[in-house]
């Protein structure tokens, strides 16, 4: 394949005009058209940036090597089996899939024909993220909240898949052991799903991960802590920047701190507690990681955020949802006992 990537685009709602937008300034891609089932607006899209509406899906298969798929969820596993069998690469907007089962069928037929799948968790590079990822991070407890405000758009899903499933991708990234064990609790306040959510993830090498998400907040926020042995780092995804106080080596002249905060003389070294502030990567996340997966497809490398990552955050986002039913079952039984 020669440098640019032939690609279109399955869905054109909020996040898939977004790809179209970005797909018409990336060097990598040669953008060819999208698809919509809302016939108006697939046309209101291609016309923007002067691409093609394709009547039919199998039109746009046939016409291209890659596809970004920003339908909804439920429709993510059957329009990718078929992209796949048509040959083609596929990127698919976070979760992967509605179910654990479409994601394993989805990952047999990609390596059956041997195509790449990557998935859009794009906090992954979310500059605060880039900024610290020179560190050695090896966080034993993280602390995450992510509030939105109330959005009639992704109430078809819990929260948990809408919104926490992102700091799910990010935490199962940092912490390199299996998960123990889940604790979790949630309501559904102005929809029939949950709407605000917490988990504790209890991780085989002793990490602890409290994870909060909400679309029902007053105030936006997202914000992740992570605390690990000699280092706090704290990551606001929001304003894409990151702040870290840690323990260093008196004598080290290599660290580079933003500011000296104090010394620590117990001990046989002396330590400065430092703080700095790295300096965030100017990058446009969803750019950023449309172009990476291009590449991967011209390298033929590995995706960053791969369809095995995509499944792992989904079969821990169904946990949580599964243990806040099973409480809110038993919460049912209690109040229909005393009534």
């Amino acid at each position: 394949m020669d440098g640019k990537v032939k690609v279109g685009v399955i869905g054109v709602g909020h996040l898939g005009s977004l790809h179209a937008k970005m797909y018409s300034s990336i060097k990598n891609a040669e953008f060819i058209g999208v698809y919509d089932i809302n016939t108006e607006r697939a046309w209101s899209v291609a016309k923007e940036f002067r691409v093609r509406s394709f009547a039919t899906i199998d039109e746009l298969y046939a016409a291209v090597n890659a596809v970004s798929i920003a339908t909804p969820t439920s429709t993510h596993s059957d329009i990718a089996l078929q992209a796949l069998r048509k040959g083609l690469h596929l990127f698919i907007e976070k979760p992967i899939t509605k179910t654990v089962k479409e994601a394993e069928l989805l990952i047999a037929e990609s390596e059956r024909t041997k195509k790449k799948v990557q998935i859009g968790h794009i906090e992954r590079f979310n500059p605060a993220i880039l900024s610290v990822g020179h560190m050695n991070l090896d966080p034993l407890f993280i602390e995450s909240h992510r509030m939105a405000q109330f959005k009639p758009r992704g109430t078809d899903v819990a929260v948990v898949l809408d919104l926490m499933i992102h700091d799910i991708d990010i935490i199962l990234s940092l912490v390199k052991a299996p998960v123990e064990k889940i604790d979790a609790s949630g309501v559904g306040i102005v929809s029939e799903n949950i709407d605000i959510a917490n988990a504790r993830i209890q991780f085989a090498n002793g990490c602890v991960a409290n994870v909060t998400a909400s679309r029902i907040s007053q105030r936006a926020m997202r914000k992740m802590r992570l605390f690990q042995s000699n280092a706090y780092i704290s990551i606001d995804f929001s304003g894409g920047t990151a702040e870290v106080f840690r323990l260093v080596d008196s004598k080290d002249r290599s660290v580079k701190a933003t500011r000296l905060l104090g010394q620590i003389d117990s001990g046989p070294v002396k330590r400065n507690i430092v703080y700095e502030r790295p300096k965030p990567k100017k990058v446009n996340a969803l750019q950023y990681e449309l172009e990476l997966f291009l590449q991967s497809i011209l390298d033929d490398t590995v995706p960053v955020v791969s369809a095995q990552d995509g499944k792992r955050a989904l079969e821990v986002a169904q946990e949580i949802i599964a243990t806040i039913e099973k409480q809110q079952q038993k919460y049912r039984k209690v109040i229909d006992q005393v009534s």
